[in-house]
């Protein structure tokens, strides 16, 4: 869009030499506006498909255990595995970025998650069965780690609405999953396999908007931006770093540390983002609410079943928990850019998670629906989080950096929850000392976040902090 606007500045007597002709300009402004709607319905149908393969399985835990003869123990191990290959996984998603570009990385993510989700029913015995769920987790945790990137240089100026798009329709992909996949295994015959590989079709979908971004490699992860119109606007939005690196990459003997050097200063970005105790605040905050998160999409609908409830009636309770990020996590990330302080949002959001497990032990049956709801408004601690991710660095390059640390440092946090409450449930058998765990856990996220709201950038912080 700014390089929308520069390209008019090229038309007027006083304005600089053009870097393109009048005559392309418009092909190319018709061509910009086409790639920008593409990475709309890209990003709407990637979100769509990040959680489908865990809240699947959550509403078909019971069956998978038996069928597979996993024991509770294996189980909670299974469960664990989304947040351990999204912090193995993720963590490599900026270097790929950079090498092949974020559009081209997604779309090989997309392309896992339907091969993965295709082969793990079928793949025989518990060991294919985690290999085949690695594969597609590995396709989801790249594309979790770029959404921020991508929202954040396709949309500098509209940071907040479109992390609101792609959390919403992130939620709806988890709770429509989690709704209909026990009523849709009934209808394809029973068999728990079907009711699971029915979902590489709509990840087989989501690879279709990303092909025209596949070719667009070399320039970071908003290669899909192209040249001229992303580098004149990029240091109007504070884009600054991605104009630095293109042209490094471009003439080497332009970089002021010596053109020998572009290569290896890609490689490692500048910014220590370690030093940056907003970025640890931020990774701390991600993993806690990562622990609560996959607790509830792996273990919510077992609770109410061992509680009385129906197969059907705990999925759709597990589906009116994820579907109250629908709403929610499009209004949170809008009120939370227009705020100085993110931190009161936490703190509501973990209140929420509080009374939810009070509930749950208390009644778990009785007040189903409210609990439900109460958890689902707690789930919403996950657009609050990559809210900040955006909020919190100034420059694509800093976002890019603050997203892998963040959510690689935060899903390696929260492996040992859901594992545990496995172990907790096997040897305790109740719910009582697991949603104990959930509660106690709750009170150190509200502390983080208020920690990681504060208004301040990682960039800041880690140039005040001089080299050791």
């Amino acid at each position: 869009m700014m390089g929308g606007m520069a390209s008019e500045q090229t038309r007027t007597p006083t304005s600089p030499p053009p870097r393109i002709s009048a005559t392309s300009e418009p092909p190319r402004t018709a061509t910009r506006a086409w790639r920008t709607r593409l990475v709309v319905v890209g990003i709407v149908l990637s979100a769509v498909n990040l959680r489908p393969a865990i809240t699947s399985l959550g509403a078909l835990l019971e069956e998978v255990r038996a069928g597979l003869g996993m024991s509770g123990a294996f189980a909670g191990l299974l469960t664990s595995v989304p947040p351990l290959c999204f912090a193995v996984f993720g963590v490599m998603a900026p270097r790929l970025a950079r090498r092949f570009g974020a559009g081209a990385v997604v779309c090989a993510g997309m392309a896992a998650i339907a091969a993965g989700l295709l082969i793990r029913p079928y793949a025989g015995g518990t060991a294919g069965f985690l290999a085949a769920s690695a594969l597609a987790l590995m396709g989801i945790a790249v594309s979790n780690v770029l959404m921020p990137v991508i929202v954040k240089r396709w949309f500098p100026d509209r940071v907040g609405s479109m992390t609101g798009l792609y959390s919403m329709a992130l939620a709806l992909g988890t709770s429509t999953a989690a709704a209909v996949t026990v009523p849709m295994t009934e209808a394809l015959g029973g068999s728990w396999r079907s009711g699971l590989a029915v979902w590489a079709g709509l990840a087989a979908a989501a690879v279709l908007p990303w092909i025209p971004f596949v070719r667009d490699r070399g320039a970071g992860p908003a290669g899909q931006q192209g040249g001229p119109d992303e580098r004149r606007g990029g240091r109007k939005d504070g884009q600054d770093g991605r104009k630095d690196r293109k042209d490094g990459r471009k003439n080497g003997r332009k970089d002021p540390r010596g053109g020998t050097r572009t290569r290896a200063r890609e490689e490692r970005p500048a910014l220590r983002i370690t030093r940056s105790r907003t970025a640890w605040a931020l990774a701390v905050f991600f993993g806690l609410q990562a622990t609560a998160a996959y607790i509830t999409m792996g273990w919510m609908a077992q609770i109410f079943r061992d509680a009385g409830v129906s197969a059907g009636s705990a999925g759709l309770l597990l589906a009116v928990t994820m579907a109250m990020g629908v709403p929610l996590a499009f209004v949170i990330p809008r009120v939370a850019t227009r705020l100085p302080h993110q931190g009161p949002i936490a703190i509501a959001l973990g209140v929420c998670g509080l009374a939810g497990y009070a509930g749950l032990y208390l009644a778990p049956a009785g007040g189903a629906w409210a609990w439900a709801v109460l958890l689902g408004i707690a789930n919403c601690s996950f657009p609050l989080a990559l809210t900040m991710v955006g909020m919190r660095a100034r420059t694509g390059a800093g976002v890019a950096q603050l997203s892998a640390f963040a959510q690689s440092t935060g899903y390696l946090i929260s492996i040992p929850g859901p594992l545990l409450v496995g172990v907790l449930y096997q040897h305790s058998g109740g719910w009582g000392p697991p949603l104990a765990l959930m509660a106690a856990l709750m009170v150190p996220q509200m502390v983080v976040g208020v920690l990681a709201g504060r208004d301040r950038t990682v960039e800041d912080e880690a140039a005040r902090r001089p080299n050791p």
